[in-house]
């Protein structure tokens, strides 16, 4: 859907729940004499195409995640399993959402759940059955490399975002997969955890999530205390089925069985399963539910070329590491398949039977049975979607600082705006486990700007040129003789005089060529040269002198359909949508040997590829272009951007940039497309910071719309904003253990409860921005605290916010609860919790009255003695405001004793 400035969004801004369109939440129980009826009907195997997944047939295959074959001679229906969050991967593109950070950051109910019918209708349109979220593992170390993709750091929030998106989701006929359980926190793979915080902080969100009527469960990579977490029988049977009651399966994570018998520890299937012969995989994952023979064949290796270049590999401004460490990836523990477990029987079918009826419980209550299911690809809701995604983003919006009133933006004033991201949209950040997004369909700020303010003098300067420029003939070369030598699969050649084969210059290749260019490029002078090799429709590698410099991510027999995204390898794609391989190389003067090698990929579009780079030169031109466009222009905004690696740090010299424009421009804002903290060296030398994280598709209109005031930011910080990354407690120099390396191969979450907020409150350390914190262009008072018991042993919380500035907004008042007085022995409580919220829009001048329910459960603790939850006794006290750090009301509440 391209941005039209006329359309008016038609959502209201509240708190509340909506209804959502479409298909009604299925029911919580399903139809059990028919389950056990068919169980008694299948074979063994038949059983086992219920707990095990496969390779879907190519001629269905959406390139989805995971595949499960069902059993068809009973009408029970295959699944299809897709990657996320946010949004759906698959062979076709989906619409890229508003990152779950963003999400996190509304602290709406309402946008969680409407962004989880999004996601629902969206795998809906691209034939999925299972949708790989929410992920709800909590924010507890900014450096684990998966961190970016949570709702934050606290598990109230995050249970309850969590579990609204999947009631949006699983209102449009689509199964939820919570994931990653349990304590899956870290990038270590050896984690140990108290009981008391492994219920209270890390299974919490999983348990909103199973309230919610969540279908199904992923179980992690990590072991949890000493066992595998898909194999641990204390978090699996104990605290997932017998305390809370789950009724539905647990899947692993890909790869995350190591031994056959995790059946009878609580998993109940395994994926990927059966794997193709040519993934890249096979080397890594074993099947342990086969139940035909062995492969006697060798072991392959594992492709780490391959595997490397599907996490995206290194661009040139991230001279640090941040991605996952494939090496420490667990590896298999046991030899055993349940063909031998059968045979030995330390397996028996009833624990088959048992899992399979998980299993078919869930597809029955989804109404699969009876032909619910969607497995046809339609065309997506763009305009329905696009929507949702813009409102997420508008209500995403944290206004950080905002000195002397810079912001909104003048609209008849001059305005520089600068950054790659200023002109094209920071949709995803990281490709991953995501909707990659339709850059067709997005609009990036400046030209939103310019449309929304038509009086303002807009100027851009990139600063940092993503696209580049062509490598111009006279610098290419081959045996002498002027351009590259290209040979195509059937052995033709052909001399090209540069290297650009494109849609936009009418030159694109028929679809499945398969070509290669040889040749030497000529240096000019020493120096860091970027080279980008820009392609879709194919796959490609680079290689200088020899060397592999950077491949594409698509992957032959991976599980997203071996189609290349635009956005895959650089988060941005190239200004005219090519996928785009960044790399730097130090390279003397001279000639220097090239090529570029191309593969097919599955899309079937004709094949664009291009060689761009950046020379020294070039690059120190834009850099000062966008300091001069700055000195000329009232204000200028800096678009600032990260894609978490590395870590706590804005990548590339964005930092020096900002450093130097404020310099130049007293009235200096900078916009930041992240998804975690960052540090902000600069951050008394500017007047105004909006985080505006991931927006997805429609993010430019989004960030136009809230750098004009036509959008109040209303959005709240989900985790806290340290001053310095060793503030944070797992990442504190005094607490080794904590960390992803932990000590003696063990990471021990030692600060307990203490996460997050929780343990600043608790050391105080002053953050540089506090949980819950976020500015507005108007202002709000909170009055009048009142709490009564309610007849669930909770009690209700009633104040007044009146909305005290001039014009409409939203403001997010937050309940925290303090410890007991009295604190029994051997028990750890934070000073304070999270224990409600609840987003409110307010006219200018307008008071509503909030209330609020904290449930029994908030005044419980976890009793490692007693094994169950315990009322602490004793009054509390209660605060209530704006952020973890700014509560104006408090009061105390008394309840009567006991469980």
């Amino acid at each position: 859907m391209k941005w039209q400035p006329a359309v008016i969004l038609g959502f209201a801004f509240v708190a509340v729940l909506v209804p959502i369109s479409g298909q009604t939440v299925p029911a919580e129980a399903s139809n059990e004499t028919r389950v056990d009826r068919l169980l008694s009907q299948m074979t063994l195997e038949e059983k086992m195409n219920l707990i095990r997944g496969d390779v879907e047939p190519a001629a269905t295959n959406q390139g989805q995640a995971g595949y499960l074959p069902g059993v068809p001679r009973l009408g029970v229906p295959s699944l299809r399993f897709a990657d996320g969050p946010p949004g759906v991967l698959t062979r076709v593109a989906g619409q890229a959402q508003s990152a779950t950070m963003a999400v996190a950051a509304t602290w709406s109910l309402n946008d969680a759940e409407q962004n989880g019918a999004a996601i629902g209708k969206q795998a809906r349109s691209l034939g999925i059955d299972v949708v790989l979220q929410p992920f709800i593992n909590i924010d507890r170390d900014i450096t684990f490399a998966r961190s970016y993709n949570t709702l934050g750091e606290d598990p109230f929030l995050t249970g309850a975002m969590g579990a609204a998106e999947i009631r949006g989701e699983q209102a449009q006929g689509v199964m939820s997969q919570a994931k990653h359980y349990v304590a899956y926190d870290s990038d270590s793979y050896n984690v140990f955890v108290d009981s008391q915080t492994l219920h209270e902080v890390y299974v919490a969100p999983f348990e909103a999530a199973i309230h919610a009527g969540v279908a199904s469960i992923m179980c992690s990579y990590n072991k949890i205390n000493g066992p595998f977490a898909c194999g641990n029988g204390d978090t699996l049977k104990t605290i997932l089925r017998d305390e809370i009651g789950f009724k539905g399966f647990v899947t692993s994570d890909w790869g995350g069985v190591h031994n056959v018998h995790f059946l009878n520890q609580g998993l109940t299937m395994e994926m990927p399963g059966e794997l193709a012969s040519d993934s890249p995989f096979a080397a890594m994952m074993r099947t342990y539910f086969r139940t035909s023979p062995e492969d006697s064949a060798a072991p392959s290796k594992p492709n780490t070329g391959a595997l490397a270049g599907m996490l995206g590999g290194t661009i040139p401004e991230e001279t640090k590491g941040g991605s996952m460490d494939l090496d420490a990836f667990p590896m298999d523990s046991d030899s055993a398949t349940m063909r031998t477990a059968l045979q030995d029987g330390s397996i028996n079918e009833a624990a088959i039977t048992a899992a399979a009826r998980h299993v078919l419980y869930e597809i029955d209550r989804f109404g699969f049975l009876d032909g619910k299911q969607k497995h046809d690809v339609t065309l997506q809701d763009f305009k329905a979607n696009g929507e949702i995604i813009e409102k997420t983003a508008e209500d995403a919006a944290v206004l950080l600082k905002n000195e002397g009133g810079v912001l909104p933006l003048k609209a008849r004033g001059s305005i520089a705006l600068i950054g790659p991201t200023a002109g094209q949209v920071a949709a995803i950040g990281t490709f991953g486990e995501r909707s990659p997004g339709v850059p067709e369909l997005q609009t990036g700020p400046l030209a939103a700007l310019k449309q929304l303010a038509p009086g303002a003098k807009v100027t851009y300067a990139v600063a940092d040129d993503m696209t580049g420029a062509t490598i111009g003939a006279s610098l290419l070369s081959h045996d002498g003789k002027p351009g590259l030598l290209r040979t195509s699969a059937d052995g033709a050649s052909r001399v090209d005089a540069v290297l650009d084969f494109t849609k936009g210059n009418r030159k694109a290749l028929p679809a499945n060529s398969v070509v290669t260019w040889k040749g030497e490029v000529q240096i000019p002078a020493a120096g860091a040269y970027w080279f980008y090799l820009q392609l879709l429709g194919t796959r490609g590698i680079l290689s200088i002198d020899g060397k592999e410099v950077g491949r594409s991510g698509a992957v032959k027999g991976t599980v997203h359909g071996d189609v290349q995204h635009a956005t895959q390898d650089n988060g941005l794609p190239t200004t005219d949508g090519l996928d785009n391989i960044r790399r730097a190389v130090e390279l003397t003067a001279g000639k220097h040997a090239i090529e570029v090698v191309t593969s097919i990929d599955t899309s079937n579009a004709p094949v664009q590829v291009r060689l761009n780079w950046m020379t020294p030169e070039a690059r120190a031109r834009a850099h000062q272009e966008a300091i001069a466009a700055a000195k000329s222009s009232d204000t200028a905004v800096v678009f600032a951007w990260t894609r978490d690696k590395p870590h706590f740090e804005l990548p590339g010299d964005q930092d020096k940039l900002i450093e130097e424009i404020a310099a130049v421009n007293p009235n200096t804002v900078v916009v930041l497309n992240t998804s975690q903290p960052v540090a902000m060296p600069w951050i008394d030398k500017v007047k105004g910071v909006v985080e505006m994280w991931w927006p997805g598709d429609e993010g430019g209109p989004a960030e136009a719309k809230t750098l004009l005031g036509l959008n109040n930011p209303g959005g709240k910080l989900p985790m806290t904003w340290a001053k310095s990354l060793e503030d944070y407690p797992a990442t504190s120099p005094a607490h080794p253990e904590r960390s992803a390396k932990g000590v003696d191969g063990k990471t021990t979450f030692s600060e307990g409860l203490l996460v997050g907020y929780r343990w600043f409150d608790d050391q105080k350390i002053e953050p540089r921005y506090p949980f819950g914190y976020g500015l507005s262009y108007t202002t709000f008072e909170l009055s009048g605290l009142a709490t009564k018991t309610a007849s669930d042993g909770g009690f209700d919380v009633t104040f007044k916010v009146k909305n005290t500035g001039a014009m409409r907004g939203d403001e997010v008042p937050q309940v925290y609860l303090a410890a007991p007085a009295s604190r029994p022995q051997g028990v750890q409580f934070a000073p304070k919790t999270l224990v409600a919220f609840e987003r409110v829009s307010l006219r200018a001048g307008e008071e509503k009255t909030v209330s609020l329910h904290v449930p029994l459960r908030a005044m419980q603790y976890w009793s490692e003695s007693k094994k169950q939850w315990v009322k602490a006794d004793g009054p509390r006290e209660l605060f209530v405001g704006d952020s973890s750090r700014a509560l104006p009301l408090s009061g105390t509440v008394a309840l009567p004793g006991g469980l």
